[in-house]
């Protein structure tokens, strides 16, 4: 063999070697990569976050504040219940649309809505809205009154 093949082969040689060491040390990042994809929630997931919110905001009478935006007034509510479905917005975000009633007076419901999303890690809550507010009829009694709705999972104000 002439010197100058010899060098070809043990040039052929190292890059095969380099990149062999290349591909072994570069592999274990990859797969890494693909295991801190965004994390996926269930229903469960984000009822179980919501209830955890509520239970956090209550007070040792199960009390929850919230500011109404529009009027200014402070709340005081009691949790009813989570409506289904709840849902996911986009990539990373959740919300869930609950029902929590004034205190002292069961029919007279808040629908409240409250988007969630994980950049601190865990799913929590970030923003929360009064969606309906009870009204009186003499028709129908205590009925909740919407302030808006949703258009391409945006809100849209009615009034």
């Amino acid at each position: 063999m002439t010197t100058h093949k010899k060098s070809y082969s043990i040039n052929a040689l190292v890059t095969g070697l380099v990149i062999s060491i290349l591909t072994l040390y570069c592999l274990p990042s990859a797969i890494a990569k693909e295991s801190t994809e965004a994390t996926s929630y269930y229903a469960e997931d984000i009822k179980s976050s919501m209830t955890q919110h509520i239970k956090m905001k209550a007070d040792a009478d199960g009390i929850f504040q919230l500011r109404d935006e529009k009027t200014g007034e402070l709340l005081h509510l009691r949790f009813v219940k989570i409506h289904d479905p709840v849902r996911q917005i986009g990539s990373d975000i959740y919300f869930a649309c609950t029902d929590f009633h004034v205190i002292g007076e069961p029919k007279k419901l808040y629908d409240l809505d409250f988007w969630m999303n994980d950049k601190t890690g865990e799913l929590k809550v970030y923003e929360s809205k009064v969606h309906k507010e009870p009204k009186w009829s003499l028709l129908y009694g205590w009925y909740k009154q919407p302030r808006y709705t949703f258009v391409n999972d945006q809100v849209e104000y009615l009034y």
